[in-house]
């Protein structure tokens, strides 16, 4: 993945155009993904995947007949953000509701839970089938903590094939999270993936050895075991999964052998030789098993397998023809949702202005309202941000180190991608003479969409809520500057659910907000206070290298992160250090 590239930061929208132009007759490219460029002829729940790039067939490969009607596409491993969600939905919906269907992970379920709420708001019936397939990331009572992985692909062609059949939105969140139930998956990497140009990859594995338990972000294995024969292998997948044979299950089970990225398929078949023969001998019958690469994770090396436990309704469904870009099985036939299907239109020049012109718009737009100090104010407010965004460029190479240990080594590019749109936005609120915090507000809104992932939506949500709490009217005094903190920080708990001691920015965060209250009620000057809340939370982002990971996706591999701090926490710390000269500069001046 290192080799073919332009811009390593535009890798993912590259390679979505290039999908979208070579299966233009199955696809068509839509703000945030694609769509289906035909749809049933009547309305149809619209079944909708998501998550970042990276795991090609997965997701935008399965848009077609009897799979998906959309994907929402993130950047490589970042979730997607709420706007890409509920752009993408807008365009698939036909009247009869959507439903967004993804691993859990921290940032898809935040990202799609806000796009959620948005299209209900709008009068848009909308669900969530999370799946949680993988048996190493969580003991068997913690089931909904697990991650998804390449369960993803049966629960996803279960919803799809129900959709295509005509089942309501109530059915085909029922039959998702069925087949959810009757999933399990354990996966295991040779080798570690490389980002776009990047010069190593994620993490590597001593020689003669293979990570048992694997993520699809580029996560390491949950234990390093030394390499087995294949026989020995399979031995291991296939026992590892029977042990997890879910209550009242059948004994025909859909099968997946899924290549990770850099496996050849005539490894797989090896493998596939010794799997098939132990299912078969533990009473269980393959129907139309998959051998090959479905669910990805860039380059990496590495095989995952998966089993789907079937009844009458799931198989099915499993069986069902389909026809996408990347997978199809029997032949489709015309109608097969109830009408013909009829051609989704492009939109008209006309309409595409409106769209961009509903999209610039929003509350934090309006700047009519705000006074001259807000105005004059708000040019501080941007210098905090692009203090935030120099020191964000400079720690990008040591938070992706940081993050790669125990995660998917984005959180720096993540970082920075937030970071520079949010300083665009602010440039262009200042220019149209808003206030303070309408500034704040729309540099949040842009961070979220641009970055996506957990940071993006916690940092994007917080912003916002710091800016109205400022709103704008007044110059924030001391007091105000606490406030607006304080509101950044309780949007940040209610949406993330973290605490201290989970090893999140949170560990960071909270230490900040209270040294900075301590100290202005102290009647200590802002600068003063601010410098000592920056140097609590640099202390505590520190100290969470001694702490075990309880959310994201570094929680699996807990015992690996000891010794590492919390690459939120740091970048968080980092951050607020740099944006304290800005603020209390404008508010001695004024």
């Amino acid at each position: 993945m290192t080799h073919i590239s332009n811009d390593p930061a535009d890798f993912a929208d590259e390679a979505l155009a290039g999908f979208c132009d070579l299966y233009a007759p199955l696809v068509r490219q839509v703000e945030g993904g694609a769509v289906r460029r035909s749809r049933a002829g009547r309305p149809k729940v619209a079944v909708l995947l998501g998550g970042g790039s990276g795991h090609y067939p997965a997701f935008a490969g399965l848009i077609g007949a009897g799979f998906a009607d959309g994907a929402v596409v993130g950047n490589i491993f970042t979730s997607p953000s709420a706007r890409q969600a509920a752009a993408v939905a807008r365009e698939a919906h036909s009247g009869a509701g959507v439903v967004f269907a993804y691993g859990n992970y921290a940032g898809d379920v935040m990202n799609f839970g806000v796009a959620t709420e948005r299209l209900r708001s709008e009068g848009i019936d909308a669900e969530n089938v999370i799946v949680t397939d993988d048996v190493a990331s969580a003991p068997p009572a913690e089931r909904d903590r697990r991650r998804g992985i390449a369960g993803d692909f049966t629960v996803f062609k279960v919803m799809g094939a129900a959709a295509e059949e005509g089942a309501d939105l109530s059915e085909v969140v029922r039959l998702g999270r069925k087949a959810n139930d009757f999933t399990r998956t354990l996966g295991t990497a040779f080798a570690g993936c490389t980002f776009p140009g990047a010069d190593r990859a994620l993490f590597s594995l001593p020689e003669g050895t293979m990570g048992l338990g694997l993520g699809i972000h580029g996560e390491p294995g949950l234990d390093d075991i030394p390499l087995p024969s294949a026989e020995e292998m399979g031995r291991t997948l296939v026992e590892r999964v029977l042990e997890e044979r879910p209550d009242g299950a059948g004994f025909r089970v859909a099968v997946i052998l899924n290549g990770l990225g850099r496996t050849k398929a005539e490894e797989l078949f090896v493998l596939w030789r010794t799997v098939a023969p132990l299912l078969r001998e533990n009473g269980l019958e393959p129907v139309a098993p998959e051998v090959g690469e479905l669910v990805t994770s860039l380059d990496m090396a590495g095989v995952s397998l998966t089993l789907m436990w079937l009844d009458d309704e799931l198989e099915r469904l499993w069986l069902a023809p389909t026809e996408t870009p990347a997978f199809s099985r029997g032949r489709v036939s015309v109608g097969a949702s109830g009408t013909d299907p009829v051609s989704a239109p492009e939109p008209s020049p006309a309409e595409e202005e409106g769209r961009a012109a509903v999209r610039a718009s929003s509350p934090s737009a309006t700047s009519s309202s705000a006074t001259d100090a807000s105005r004059s104010y708000a040019s501080s407010c941007l210098e905090a941000l692009t203090a935030a965004q120099r020191t964000l460029h400079e720690l990008e190479p040591r938070l992706g180190a940081l993050d790669a240990i125990a995660g998917d080594g984005d959180h720096g590019r993540g970082m920075v991608r937030g970071v520079d749109a949010a300083v665009s936005a602010a440039h262009d609120a200042a220019e149209r003479g808003s206030g303070a915090g309408s500034l704040l507000a729309e540099a949040g809104d842009a961070w979220a969409d641009k970055a996506g992932g957990t940071s993006g939506v916690l940092w994007g949500a917080g912003l916002r809520a710091w800016g109205q709490a400022w709103g704008d009217e007044r110059v924030p005094d001391d007091e105000a500057v606490v406030t607006g903190v304080e509101a950044f920080a309780e949007r940040i708990l209610a949406l993330g659910g973290a605490q201290i001691g989970d090893k999140t920015l949170v560990d960071a965060l909270l230490p900040f907000a209270s040294e900075l209250r301590s100290a202005v009620v102290r009647g200590t000057p802002l600068a003063q206070a601010w410098a000592s809340a920056a140097g609590a939370a640099a202390a505590a982002a520190q100290g969470t290298a001694e702490l075990r990971p309880q959310k994201g996706r570094a929680r699996p591999l807990a015992e690996k992160s000891l010794g590492t701090p919390d690459p939120g926490a740091v970048s968080l710390a980092a951050v607020f250090a740099a944006m304290g000269a800005a603020f209390d500069s404008h508010v001695r001046a004024v």
